[in-house]
């Protein structure tokens, strides 16, 4: 015999003896010639296994050699331990033959016949199977109400889950393709008329009236949609998790390391709502937009789109709990998510929630969105939207609010959101992959100078932040400058916040990110740019804003920008005439700061620049991530014919990470004392009591935007007693 052959016949004994010790098993004892019939195993096979098996002690025989031989299983046999057969695979057994007897049961699933019958008096106790004469059949229904609450029960282990009637229903019908309105109500407990009321309302299912009016109307899904398969999430060491809620909508976020990725990936994790849900949700929103009229006249309004959104989602809360019975939490988050997806960016709301984010990006709708996180950089999210549509969808509804346009005519739009947050779009193929959005959050709660001083940031040094006070309070002339996304604008806003209360300011932007303390908001004028309208009229221009800006009698001037020559050439003119202006410009250090004021596209003359006191850069630290001052010098005017010279007051050395003190200010003290009478040595006891009040906010941690102010104000209110309570003279509790 070839070994082939041999091979063959060892594999043909092998499931020989698998197949008598199921059917042994099931029944405890069997016919022989029984078995070899069902097996069609003839007699010489079948006496060898016979053998075999008895030799190993599994099953004993009795009477004759072979015909009417009787087989038994023997101890060793029964107590061998099935480990993957349960209760479970009988039920699932059960559910598609409908009706057993206890061997054919325990045949198939290859244990013993009172294993089968222990089993089925358990279903029987829960109402999933019925007892019969010659063995058992299933209650569909029962099974069907069964398998509901097991889903159920298996997303509650994978986070919250809002699960309704609604699906139920849609469940149900995935696992029995139809059922009348009957069946139904009584699987999902719900009035038979509320079914019959969701089957005609909701687009998923479809409701059939038949012919015969003794029948029932049947429900079946008018599609059903294969879902994705949930992510399980990432795994990899878990960098940091907290919550963040828009709208009554909690999400958990996690930042994971992963090995396979360079880059951190910051999984959200939404609330699990059903399909069926879902699908009546969709429904909901005709019913919720014929309820909401908006007028076209109100969309540029902003307060009354904030009223509106409002009026959203109490309006959708009505109609939610009239069609579901849930607590107050879960109809709150169904009404946000209702809000979400009708009046604002949908799942992109919760990003926009959380203060941890400076940038939400979409680059094409074939990757996720991406994030810059202030403490891990650039993260990869886990949403994705799902096609180019719903990207240019909501481009289109950004723009509108705000009056901008973006179409195939004209595919890049700047606008702004309005919670001020800035918005650029573009659409394919201007952006190659597919369209784009990309979403520059500002802080909700500005950065103030307490925040660039704690420890772990310190952005710049007390010393630092004293002497900037010291020029802001007197109207010296200062610019701010530094790369993309380096804090240039959160640093000017943060030194703005130090004005005394007695000015008149005018900010200039455009788009809003400035954001002062309520203490200086009485007499501030905030001003932006408005781009021209689809037939080329209605621009409001920089420039524009800047001239009008110069008829407000302002005290002092705050430029969001400086990008072109016809702006700088007004406000370096202001500067000469009296006014105290800021700005922010693009440069990297002092020195390109300088050029890019005196070389194109900007080129002013060195003698208008010289009305220019001090220039600040700041820059992020590339290694580290920290932002910081990097330098601060000032402007120090050139004698007759000569060019301004620049005088180095401060520096950061990266490497030692340390604020270095390059020189003493000649120019600035010297102005001070011209225009104060202050001596310098009066000067340099203001720049310790500074000090001593910018320390005093870090130590009592007073961070918020308004507590500065408020503590501010008092220094230009009363000074002596806010030094009083800093020294530790005044005892009293100060809110």
């Amino acid at each position: 015999m070839s070994l082939k052959a041999k091979a063959e016949n060892i594999r043909g004994r092998g499931v020989l003896h698998e197949a008598l010790i199921r059917h042994v098993r099931a029944y405890g004892e069997v016919d022989a010639s029984e078995v070899a019939k069902t097996l069609k195993a003839d007699g010489k096979d079948m006496s060898l296994a016979i053998d075999e098996l008895k030799a190993r002690g599994m099953i004993s025989v009795r009477k004759g050699l072979f015909s009417g031989t009787k087989i038994r299983a023997t101890k060793k046999l029964l107590s061998k331990c099935i480990t993957d057969v349960s209760r479970a695979d009988l039920l699932d057994l059960i559910e598609v033959k409908r009706s057993l007897t206890l061997g054919s049961a325990a045949l198939r699933l290859n244990v013993t016949s009172v294993m089968i019958a222990e089993w089925t008096g358990l279903l029987e106790d829960e109402g999933l199977v019925k007892r019969t004469k010659n063995g058992f059949h299933s209650l569909d229904l029962n099974i069907l109400r069964y398998r509901l609450n097991q889903r159920l029960a298996e997303k509650v282990a994978e986070g919250r889950v809002i699960q309704t009637q609604v699906d139920y229903m849609y469940d149900a019908l995935c696992m029995a393709r139809s059922l009348t309105i009957r069946q139904l109500a009584s699987i999902t407990n719900t009035d038979p008329g509320k079914i019959e009321d969701w089957a005609k309302k909701v687009k998923a299912f479809k409701l059939s009236y038949p012919t015969n009016i003794t029948k029932e109307a049947i429900v079946t899904l008018a599609e059903k949609k294969v879902q994705p398969d949930k992510e399980t999430g990432c795994t990899g060491s878990i960098l940091d998790s907290y919550k963040i809620t828009a709208d009554k909508v909690t999400a958990k976020i996690r930042i994971i390391s992963t090995k396979q990725d360079s880059k951190p990936i910051y999984e959200v994790s939404l609330p699990n709502v059903g399909h069926g849900t879902e699908c009546l949700m969709d429904s909901l929103r005709d019913e919720l937009s014929v309820r909401i009229r908006i007028d076209p006249a109100d969309i540029s309004d902003h307060k009354k789109m904030i009223e509106l959104k409002g009026k959203f989602y109490r309006e959708a809360k009505k109609i939610l709990q009239s069609e579901l019975e849930l607590d107050e939490d879960d109809i709150n988050i169904l009404s946000g998510m209702m809000t979400h997806s009708m009046y604002g960016l949908g799942d992109i709301e919760l990003l926009m929630h959380d203060d941890w984010l400076e940038e939400v990006c979409i680059n094409t709708s074939h990757v996720p969105l991406t994030a810059f996180h202030k403490r891990f950089g650039w993260v990869e999210t886990n949403l994705k939207l799902a096609d180019e549509r719903a990207i240019y969808n909501y481009a289109a509804q950004i723009g509108r609010k705000v009056e901008r346009d973006i179409t195939n005519m004209e595919p890049i739009m700047d606008a702004h959101l309005l919670s001020g947050d800035r918005v650029n779009a573009t659409l394919f193929p201007i952006s190659t992959f597919g369209n784009t959005i990309t979403i520059r959050k500002f802080a909700r709660q500005p950065w103030t100078i307490t925040h660039f001083l704690e420890p772990g940031m310190e952005t710049l040094s007390p010393e630092m932040a004293a002497f900037l006070w010291m020029c802001f309070q007197y109207e010296l002339n200062v610019i701010v400058g530094g790369g993309t996304a380096s804090g240039k604008t959160s640093m000017l806003n943060c030194l703005c916040a130090l004005i005394q209360p007695t000015h008149r300011i005018i900010t200039i932007e455009d788009t809003r990110e400035l954001n002062l303390p309520k203490y200086l908001r009485w007499n501030w004028v905030p001003l932006t740019t408005r781009d021209a309208n689809p037939e080329g009229r209605g621009e409001v221009s920089m420039l524009d804003l800047i001239v009008t800006s110069l008829r407000m009698r302002p005290d002092r001037i705050v430029l969001g920008e400086i990008r072109r020559r016809g702006e700088a050439e007004v406000l370096f003119e202001a500067m000469h005439t009296g006014h105290s202006v800021y700005g922010t410009i693009h440069a990297d250090n002092v020195n390109n700061l300088k050029r890019r004021l005196l070389e194109p596209p900007i080129e002013l003359p060195p003698a208008e620049v010289e009305a220019l006191h001090l220039m600040i850069v700041v820059y992020r630290d590339r290694k580290r991530g920290f932002r910081k001052v990097f330098e601060i010098a000032e402007v120090r005017p050139g004698n007759e014919g000569m060019e301004f010279e620049l005088n180095y007051l401060f520096r950061y050395n990266a490497r030692t990470q340390e604020f270095l003190k390059i020189n003493e200010s000649i120019r600035i003290l010297d102005e001070l004392s011209l225009h104060t009478g202050m001596a310098r040595e009066e000067i340099y006891e203001e720049l310790k009591e500074k000090e001593l009040v910018l320390e005093w906010l870090v130590d009592n941690k007073k961070k918020d935007l308004d507590e500065v102010g408020e503590i501010i104000d008092l220094y230009y209110k009363n000074k002596d007693e806010l030094m009083e309570m800093i020294s530790g003279k005044d005892k009293k509790d100060r809110k």
